[in-house]
This record gives C-alpha cells, sequence and structure tokens, in this order.
C-alpha cells in the first residue's frame, strides 16, 4: 500500500458502493507479454478440457470420473472403488500443493489456470470486446438510451453465451458419463431422457448466470481461496505487487519535468492499471482480497513506462519485503515445512500408483460358518471370493492353497473375469487334521491368472 494511501478502501469490496449496490466492472482488454502468454496457457488448457473425454487410451476415456457406476479413469487407468485411498491421497496432495504454492507465488493459479478466470476473462468477455468493443464503449453503451444498435449487440452476445454454456455443461457431462453417452443424449430426443435434458438446461442456465451477471462475484464473495490465502501470504510471498517507494507520489507526466527533484515518484496516475482489472481493484492500495495476480495491471503498467521512457516493473511480482527491504525471496521455515510436506506426500502417491495390483481380491470365510466333518479325518470351510479386473485384458484366474497342503474346490477349474469387471461366488477349503493347528489355523491362498501368480491373501481356516 502507498505511505500516504488510506485503508478505508479495505471497508468493502470494490463491487460494491456505499450503498450495498453492485459496481459494474468494465475491463478494458489488456495488451502486452504477460496477456499474451496467459492467452496461450488459456488455449492449451481450453483444449486439453474439451477434448479429454474424447480422447481414448486402450479403449477408455482419458478422463473419467463415473461417480455413479463409481468408476474413475485418469489418463487412461481404471480406478474403483478399492482404489478409493488413492484417491484420498491424491485429493490431499493437491490441497497441499495448492497451499504450497500460494505460500510461495500467491494466487498464481487464480489469475492463470482457474476455470472460473480463464472462461471469464479469455472467452466471454472476449466475445464482449468483439461484439460491444473495449470496457470503455461498453460502459457508455449501457449507460446510454436504447437503440438498434445496443440491443442486436446485446441479444447477440448473450446468444453466443448461452451456446458456450450449453457446450460446457455437456463437456462436464462427459466427464461423468462419458462422451459417448453424451452423443447419445445429444442425438436422442428429450423425452428419452427428461431427468438428463433437465438437468442439462439447469447447468446450462447456471453457467449462463455465472459468466453473464454473476462474473468477478464469484472470485470476490464465492470462493473460498480468496479468504483463505489471507491465512497464508506473507511479506515473503512472491505476488503481484506496486512499488510505492519508487511510485509515490503520484502525479501527470509533464514535459521536460525533473519529477525526482518534484518530489514525484513514477506513477503518472494514468489508472491503466485499473482499467483493466477484471476485478475493479486499485493494486496501488496495496495487496487485496480480491487480487487474483492476472498480471494485467503490470501489461498496462509496463506500457505506460515504455510510452514516457521509465523503467518497467513499478508493478511486478515480488514480495513485500523486496519494495520494503530490498531482500530477495528466501526459503522460510515454513516454506521448507510446506514444501517438504508436499514433497512426501508426492513420494507416498508415487509409491502406492507403482504397486497398485491389476487385480483385487477379498475373501472371507462365510460369516456365521462353521467347519464341516468329511471322511478320512478331513474337515472343510466355505469362503466367499470377490475379484475385480482393473486390467483391460480377460483373465482366467484359479485359487490354490499354497500352505499347508489342503484342496481348493470352486465351481469349475478357472474363473473368467472380464477386463474391467468382477465376478463373485463361494469355493470350499479342505484340510487334513494333521495339518490343522488347533481351532484357527492360518493359510496363504494363492490367486493365479493361467500360471501366473498374481496375489496372495492370507486367511484362517475353523477346525475343531
Amino acid at each position: 500500500m502507498s505511505e500516504t494511501g488510506e485503508n478505508n478502501f479495505r471497508d468493502r469490496i470494490v463491487t460494491m458502493n456505499e450503498e450495498g449496490r453492485r459496481n459494474w466492472v468494465y475491463a478494458n482488454q489488456p495488451k502486452g507479454k504477460y496477456y499474451n502468454a496467459r492467452t496461450i496457457v488459456a488455449l492449451i488448457l481450453l483444449v486439453f478440457l474439451f477434448a479429454a473425454p474424447h480422447i481414448k487410451v486402450a479403449g477408455e476415456p482419458l478422463l473419467l470420473f463415473n461417480i455413479l457406476q463409481r468408476k474413475f479413469v485418469l489418463f487412461g487407468v481404471v480406478f474403483w472403488p478399492q482404489d478409493f485411498h488413492l484417491f484420498v491421497i491424491g485429493l490431499i496432495t493437491i490441497i497441499i500443493s495448492i497451499v504450497t504454492f500460494t505460500v510461495v507465488y500467491g494466487r498464481v493459479w487464480c489469475g492463470w489456470a482457474c476455470p472460473q478466470t480463464i472462461f471469464m476473462e479469455m472467452v466471454f468477455r472476449r466475445i464482449e470486446y468483439w461484439i460491444e468493443g473495449t470496457g470503455d464503449q461498453q460502459r457508455i453503451r449501457a449507460k446510454g438510451e436504447d437503440s438498434f444498435d445496443r440491443i442486436w449487440r446485446s441479444l447477440l452476445k448473450h446468444f453466443i453465451f448461452i451456446i458456450i454454456s450449453w457446450a460446457i455443461t455437456h463437456t462436464m457431462m462427459a466427464y461423468i458419463v462419458g462422451a459417448d453417452k453424451v452423443h447419445q443424449y445429444i442425438l436422442g430426443a428429450p423425452s428419452e431422457n427428461m431427468s438428463v435434458f433437465i438437468a442439462i438446461m439447469v447447468f446450462t442456465g447456471a453457467f449462463y448466470f455465472v459468466f453473464a451477471y454473476f462474473r468477478e462475484q464469484v472470485c470476490s464473495l464465492v470462493c473460498p481461496y480468496g479468504r483463505l490465502q489471507g491465512a497464508l501470504l506473507d511479506n515473503n510471498t512472491l505476488m503481484v505487487t506496486y512499488d510505492f517507494k519508487r511510485g509515490e507520489g503520484r502525479a501527470p507526466m509533464r514535459k521536460d519535468e525533473d519529477r525526482a527533484a518534484a518530489g514525484k515518484g513514477d506513477c503518472v496516475n494514468c489508472n491503466k492499471c485499473v482499467s483493466v482489472c477484471p476485478t475493479g481493484i486499485d493494486i496501488r492500495n496495496g495487496i487485496q482480497l480480491e487480487c487474483i495476480n492476472c498480471t494485467a495491471c503490470m501489461d498496462a503498467c509496463d506500457s505506460t513506462m515504455q510510452r514516457y521512457k521509465l523503467p518497467e516493473g513499478l508493478i511486478r511480482i515480488t514480495s513485500q519485503n523486496n519494495i520494503i527491504n530490498g531482500a530477495s525471496f528466501k526459503w522460510t521455515p515454513r516454506i521448507i515445512a510446506y514444501t517438504a510436506l508436499t514433497t512426501a506426500l508426492i513420494g507416498v502417491l508415487v509409491v502406492l500408483f507403482t504397486l497398485r495390483s491389476s487385480y483385487e481380491t477379498t475373501i472371507l470365510r462365510v460369516q456365521g460358518s462353521l467347519y464341516q466333518k468329511l471322511d478320512e479325518g478331513m474337515y472343510s470351510n466355505i469362503y466367499n471370493y470377490k475379484i475385480v479386473n482393473k486390467t483391460e485384458n480377460e483373465g482366467n484366474l484359479n485359487i490354490k492353497l499354497v500352505s499347508p497342503n489342503g484342496l481348493v474346490e470352486l465351481a469349475g477349474n478357472t474363473m473368467v473375469v472380464k477386463k474391467q469387471e468382477k465376478i463373485q461366488g463361494v469355493f470350499l477349503i479342505k484340510l487334513n487334521e494333521s495339518e490343522m493347528t488347533g481351532g484357527s489355523t492360518d493359510i496363504v491362498l494363492g490367486i493365479y491368472n493361467g500360471d501366473e501368480l498374481i496375489e496372495t491373501i492370507h486367511t484362517t481356516f475353523v477346525g475343531p
């Protein structure tokens, strides 16, 4: 914050006036190297978002989160409820990684990778620039009287907004039920899948409302990440920051003026940094909740510095300690702790993925069952089995007794498990009394795919 600045800007968010009414943000389109870089990043992410459900690896979509059938696919690898622990650890790793990234780099995620920002700034707002002109022109049209020019532009804009919202809804559905199923819904009549049709209309309306009307309020009022950053940022965090030592006091540029002698800073008070801000803040007031680190103000300020032949970087990515004390970035104990925790979680996740079995087998003795005495000193127990095939190949499985010596009787010599499916059933284990060690005997079962041992299961055998 500037040394001469007031703190009253923190009394309310900038998109609300003193009466509690909304101040609509008409942001101008930035121009510069950072905006160009953001455009490239956004294009890559958008292509991936819309293409991923349609790309198949070994017959499976690249990404699928089918909550209804409890089937999840990550980069062609299928995960089932039995892999839920991987999902939980993966989710924890992502959360801790975001926390670590925020501690070091602030809200770069919000400005560069968040879907809300990418769609709002790189899709919907660009459509507005194309149809209604710059932010200043949009403001003039909004305050002017209704005219044919204003009406046709508004109708065209909102029609395109609805079409894009419809496309986003179908893409999100493809991540849940699969692209093939979505194609069937699109080609079929609404009456054939009325509940799906209603859901599509509801979510299309929700996306349209968010991007056409709610807009930056999502970041300022709804998203918890903006509030989380208040507990994570410190004076060592790298973030979009105004160099008040160099910029104050603000004053317009005069021809042939010695600004240093006049006690003026490099900020010429052009307000371009404010005009391009998608959340409407003045970054010169200091770090604020609404700032998403999109770097639009950096491009705007650098263009002004170039125009007046002043050094760039009046607004730049740096830390408060760098502005105040000239200190460079340093590894604090908190950063080291978060980084170590993130690294450890990633390591655990990699190990668990590496050790993940191709088949998941559950064998339990039938609840409440007792042993049965057979002829010639033999005893039997009955067991339930459930086997999940996580691979893309059909498995011809068999259960054999590894130890002690005994017999396994299945309802058939082998169990055929089709790819990505599961089977269940019962089988008997027979042991000679000489192989038993009292009332409970530890046994080891081997699950074989042909002659290959794919898994071993430890359980108990009950005897007299």
